[in-house]
């Protein structure tokens, strides 16, 4: 509710904008009397705009907070399951014992995809980047689901976001499998969300004694919760503004995977190991350092645009890398040069004053590697884990009455001109 007013004066009227005040966070001013002065307000990237409501998640970058539905991020990934903070993201709060056993199991009876679906990859070449194949497929899953696509009816809405998060892991794993030229392997009832998903990874028809590794799945599990939701980021804005058409949620879902795509937003993890290919070795880690002191070099994992202090998901991140790499052994030069620049970074002056920290990125980007996951599917695994946050925000909108997205500009180009026939132009 607005507590009080803010005043605009413009070209000697003055207009009143009602200051709006949230639960957590700066109050926001209403703009719509802009429109009665004769203006738009100009904010490229929308940096200081709140275009919507929400009581999804919260951050703070000054103080290093994020919350879902209340809950710290680190507790929730150290205490809860994935699938549990879904659960909160969709419907408010964490389940009760029977609520969870309800909802595990409604994602478990729709892990499967329709046998169908497989042609659609066949149309894909062998080369297909995973997330281009990820935008199809996500997408064409409105044609097998066409009787649910009334977004004006709760249970549609309901059961398409179960289908969403039960079959994401399915399709992603696919989108792998079908690029290596392996066969699809089929979810198992028997397995836990994260297990399902390194099964239909790593596992062979020919295994027959398929062997799961505890620590690996702690740790897809924690990656998983760790990317579930960022509150109004690019590719959850995408998905609410296609939202706001009506058009159908898996869409919507597909416009979001295609904008985390993004290098500057879902291909930070994979920038990371790509940086660490440029370094190459070690003893080239000084020099880069003061290459990226020098501004030469970008330094990618490291910082965040709205973390200032730090990133509350990246000590977490850290913490189960550490684990990771413990379990199980492994003695790779990449990962090697990678604790080289976390342990610079950490220690000197320059990136320490700058707050130039391991954001979660460059811990997860670590973690895959050591999993065995390549890098081109590193921002499928970031799809798959924010299509919990995605579905509840166009859930959240569907919710209540709202309005087509319809940004406006600040048009530069050429005014009113006459026409001129091809062969009178000059």
């Amino acid at each position: 509710m607005a507590d009080t007013n803010a005043k605009l004066t413009v070209n000697g009227e003055e207009y009143e904008l009602p200051i709006i005040k949230g639960t957590l966070g700066r109050p926001v001013i209403d703009i719509a009397a802009l429109q009665e002065s004769g203006f738009w307000s100009y904010d490229p990237g929308f940096k200081v705009t709140a275009p919507v409501e929400s009581k999804i998640t919260y951050i703070d970058g000054g103080k290093g907070e994020l919350l879902h539905r209340g809950y710290p991020i680190d507790e929730l990934a150290n205490n809860a399951e994935y699938l549990e903070v879904a659960y909160a993201l969709l419907h408010g709060g964490l389940p009760t014992a029977e609520q969870k056993a309800e909802f595990f199991e409604k994602i478990r009876e729709h892990t499967p995809v329709h046998d169908q679906l497989r042609k659609f990859f066949e149309g894909f070449r062998r080369d297909a980047h995973p997330m281009a194949i990820m935008v199809g497929v996500v997408g064409a899953l409105s044609a097998f689901y066409h009787e649910d696509l009334d977004v004006s009816n709760e249970e549609h809405r309901e059961i398409t976001a179960i289908r969403l998060i039960a079959k994401m892991p399915t399709l992603a794993a696919m989108s792998y499998k079908y690029s290596q030229g392996e066969p699809f392997m089929y979810p198992r009832n028997d397995f836990n969300y994260a297990e399902n998903f390194l099964y239909m990874m790593f596992a062979t028809p020919a295994d027959v004694d398929y062997e799961k590794n505890d620590v690996i799945t702690r740790a897809m599990d924690k990656i998983f919760t760790l990317h579930a939701d960022h509150e109004q980021n690019a590719s959850t804005s995408t998905v609410r503004l296609a939202g706001s058409t009506g058009a159908n949620p898996y869409a919507c879902i597909a416009a979001g995977i295609a904008a985390l795509w993004g290098p500057s937003h879902g291909g930070a993890n994979e920038a990371v190991l790509e940086m660490l290919d440029e370094i190459g070795t070690v003893e080239n880690v000084p020099e880069f350092m003061e290459k990226v002191k020098s501004r030469e070099v970008k330094l990618m994992g490291f910082g965040h645009r709205v973390y200032k202090n730090f990133d509350p998901r990246a000590q977490v991140m850290k913490e189960t890398c550490d684990e990771v790499l413990e379990a199980l052994g492994i003695n790779d030069p990449k990962l090697e040069l990678a604790m080289a620049l976390e342990k610079i970074a950490l220690e000197d002056p320059f990136f320490i004053e700058r707050n130039l920290y391991p954001n979660v990125d460059f811990y997860s980007g670590i973690i895959l590697k050591a999993i065995g996951i390549p890098t081109s599917m590193f921002t499928v695994i970031f799809a798959l884990a924010r299509t919990s946050g995605w579905i509840s925000h166009w859930l959240e909108m569907h919710s209540a009455p709202f309005k087509i997205g319809r940004p406006r500009q600040l048009y530069t180009g050429e005014t009113r001109r006459d026409f001129v026939k091809v062969e009178d132009r000059k």
